[in-house]
């Protein structure tokens, strides 16, 4: 297993444009399926290319350097010293091979000991088994839960509050 990240291209925009497209996949994450052209995902590049002090995305990649998933520092708050953690495995295939657990605990790391970050959080699907565990794995705690929350394939949905403070991260790594 070679994972690595590297900061977010512009030729990653493609397969990100193509991961939107799939309800599969965005069925496990809190936000909406909508049809998202390649326009607005560029235009999405862009805002985060001009928002880089608070925000920090790289694709979790391996080998030959294609993108296999996005993971995200997003709202980075210098004085409160926190942030919230956003991820992506594009592919069904790039799932449970530990890619997730790899990204997250180098995303934490570079929050807390590169960042000086104090605390992130996370929101996720409370029908999302597997990435609660990845989660939980990883040291983020449960601090609550915000009922029916998310509306999803035609029902709602609680979405889950993790947290996690600077020294509780797994010694996965």
């Amino acid at each position: 297993m070679g994972y690595r990240l590297r900061e977010l291209e512009r030729k990653d925009i493609p397969a990100i444009n193509g991961w939107r497209a799939d309800r599969e996949l965005i069925s496990c994450l809190g936000a909406p399926y909508r049809f998202i052209n390649q326009e607005v995902d560029e235009a999405w590049f862009d805002a985060y290319m001009r928002s880089r002090k608070t925000c920090v995305r790289c694709a979790i990649v391996e080998g030959d350097d294609d993108i296999l998933g996005l993971v995200t520092l997003a709202g980075i708050d210098y004085l409160r010293q926190s942030a919230t953690l956003h991820i992506m495995i594009g592919s069904t295939e790039n799932r449970g091979r530990g890619m997730g657990t790899f990204a997250v605990l180098f995303m934490l790391r570079h929050a807390f000991y590169d960042l000086n970050l104090r605390r992130v959080e996370l929101s996720v699907l409370a029908t999302n088994e597997a990435a609660i565990g990845l989660y939980e794995k990883c040291g983020f705690v449960r601090e609550g839960a915000r009922r029916q929350a998310c509306y999803k394939d035609g029902e709602f949905v609680d979405m889950y509050e993790y947290g996690i403070i600077r020294g509780e991260e797994s010694e996965l790594s």
